[in-house]
């Protein structure tokens, strides 16, 4: 039986390569339980054991590296450096939400600290970075922060993680699209909804047309397609742009400096200051596509740090200087909410600088388009290698070296909803799934570093896991208390302290099981621990309208995974065991303790 599996993998793979762009049924769903309605009965009464194998179930970094990448047939272009990572890294995170969110956490929330809102939501983000960055050189793989999950806390989590991250990519990348359209207008001197075709037929809200941001995807998609060293020069000329446009404005708006704006400094007081660190964090969000080029990079050990770390730098220092510069050229409370750079150049008579700021905006949103596009297509493309989405998408274009159809298929999506819906309906749709994520990732680092089975004793993992659920659990009831609670402290407070101990126990209880081969985030386990309080605070601050929706689409991709994406992943799990690859940690554990 094992034999006839792979022989028929391996003809679908080789009928996959001659025909290209061609697919059957066959490609979308070839596992041994798809291949008759009873075959798939009969895994569907298998539903609670193979769950039960999967939640137990974690990939190896070995796996990752070589059985699942190969799955793809080709391999990607190595033809990234670190100067290509740097000016991806600005270019996917720098874009026009600087130009927006600035204006109201300076007038409603911080006043003229909200410099230093910026610094404190970019150290936020820069933890964050830090725990990707070790992940990302010994894990070089296209799925990024799918693959990191899936190997150290298993295929369930990673998949409902990676699918909301995914959703969240398609939301925002169709709501850049249309923010190019109105930047576009403005910048030609329209209004934004000019270029836009209104149809009175379609429901409220779906029946602004937007044809143009149909147009700037696709271009973006095919230059996505050609080449990936194609696309990180047209990003690093754009983003050069970008990065002179904002000295543009630095230069210019300082020689309308006049420090009496900095008075009063914070306004809002520190709890302001908090709440504007908490909006301003999503200026940030972008940088983990990043780490989806790692099989795309000459020297992973090398470039990865340098690139992520150094363009996370770049970009904390240029706004919090943006922010310096906007509140000494307008007093706080004269900032304007939706164009504050804009209206701030015309209340010193420099109306035309109008149009150079939106030009920037404009080249700013082009290559966060780009990042999205690219890293959206290389985490579906990793996801699907592992079968939790079909394996046709996992192919990798034998000319280009790039995920072509997984390109193709996200771009559509982004086209399908940019084309349709509204700015207002999407902006709604932006929600906590990028934090959930990123505050998964350092609970996974955790795990990786003080967690070897075979080697770790059950009690230190019990530990482990005591810490793991305390700090988790003090960091939400922070960000519940900081919900709630509006004129006193004490609540975060006490939970505040209780992750200090506990963090503290941590690292005096528990030795590292294992150390990083090359790089490694430092000060262990404080800093992961540290944003994981972080981004689970950050939470607080987020409209129940995203939690509902983080909800809705969680359980949408439940009712999948039970009824497709288990199954997939079960015979796809056997096929790569079949072909001699290691079995998992805990899976094999488990199988152990059976046996018994």
């Amino acid at each position: 039986m094992i034999n006839s599996n792979n022989e028929n993998v391996d003809q679908r793979h080789s009928t996959l390569t001659k025909r290209g762009c061609g697919c059957s049924k066959k490609d979308f769903l070839p596992e041994e339980s798809f291949t008759s309605w009873g075959s798939y009965g009969q895994a569907l009464l298998e539903t609670k054991a193979r769950l039960k194998n999967r939640v137990l179930s974690r990939s190896s970094d070995q796996s990752e590296l070589h059985k699942v990448r190969d799955s793809s047939q080709h391999q990607m272009k190595k033809s990234l450096n670190w100067f290509d990572l740097i000016w991806l890294g600005i270019g996917a995170v720098m874009g026009a939400g600087v130009f927006v969110l600035t204006g109201e956490a300076t007038k409603s929330l911080a006043g003229p600290a909200v410099l230093l809102s910026y610094a404190i939501s970019g150290l936020s983000a820069l933890l964050s970075v830090l725990c990707y960055t070790e992940f990302s050189v010994e894990l070089p793989v296209a799925g990024g922060s799918f693959a990191y999950l899936r190997v150290e806390l298993g295929d369930f989590v990673a998949f409902i993680a990676a699918g909301n991250i995914l959703f969240e990519y398609v939301v925002v990348g169709a709501s850049v699209a249309r923010s190019w359209t109105s930047y576009f207008a403005t910048l030609c001197n329209h209004q934004p909804d000019d270029f836009r075709i209104n149809v009175s037929s379609l429901s409220e809200g779906y029946n602004h047309l937007d044809p143009v941001a149909v147009v700037v995807t696709l271009l973006i998609c095919a230059c996505a397609c050609v080449s990936m060293k194609g696309s990180s020069r047209f990003n690093s000329i754009l983003t050069i742009l970008h990065v002179a446009v904002m000295v543009f404005v630095l230069v210019v708006g300082l020689s309308q400096a006049n420090v009496a704006n900095f008075s009063p400094f914070a306004p809002f007081g520190a709890r302001g200051v908090l709440k504007a660190s908490a909006m301003l964090f999503f200026a940030y969000v972008g940088f983990d596509g990043i780490t989806t080029l790692g099989e795309e990079i000459k020297n992973p050990g090398r470039d990865i740090p340098v690139g992520l770390i150094g363009s996370m730098v770049v970009v904390i220092i240029t706004y919090c200087l943006l922010a310096a510069t906007l509140c000494l050229m307008q007093p706080f409370n004269q900032v304007d909410v939706n164009a504050p750079f804009t209206i701030a150049f015309e209340a010193v008579g420099m109306n035309w600088a109008k149009f150079i700021v939106a030009f920037g905006a404009l080249k700013g949103m082009t290559t966060v388009l780009l990042a999205n596009i690219i890293a959206q297509a290389r985490y579906f493309t990793h996801i699907a290698r592992t079968h939790m989405a079909p394996p046709f998408f996992s192919v990798i274009n034998e000319k280009t070296g790039t995920p072509v159809t997984a390109t193709v298929v996200m771009t559509v999506a982004n086209c399908i909803i940019a084309f349709f819906t509204s700015l207002d309906i999407l902006a709604n749709l932006v929600s906590i799934a990028t934090l959930f994520v990123y505050s998964l990732v350092p609970v996974a680092l955790l795990v990786r570093r003080y967690y070897v089975s075979g080697e770790t004793p059950d009690k230190d993992r019990n530990k482990l896991i005591m810490f793991l659920v305390l700090i988790i659990l003090f960091s939400i009831g922070s960000g519940v208390f900081w919900a709630i609670s509006e004129h006193t402290w004490l609540g975060c407070i006490i939970c505040a302290g209780v992750w200090f101990f506990t963090t503290l126990g941590l690292h005096l209880t528990l030795k590292e099981a294992r150390q990083p081969k090359v790089w490694g985030t430092p000060l262990m386990p404080w800093l992961p621990s540290a944003s994981i309080a972080i981004n689970v605070f950050i939470m607080g601050s987020i409209d129940g309208a995203s939690f509902v929706r983080f909800s809705v689409c969680s359980a949408i991709l439940l009712i999948y995974y039970l009824l497709v994406g288990l199954h997939a992943t079960y015979d796809g799990a056997k096929e790569i065991e079949s072909k001699g690859t290691n079995t998992t940690d805990i899976e094999a554990s488990a199988r152990t303790n059976a046996n018994k």
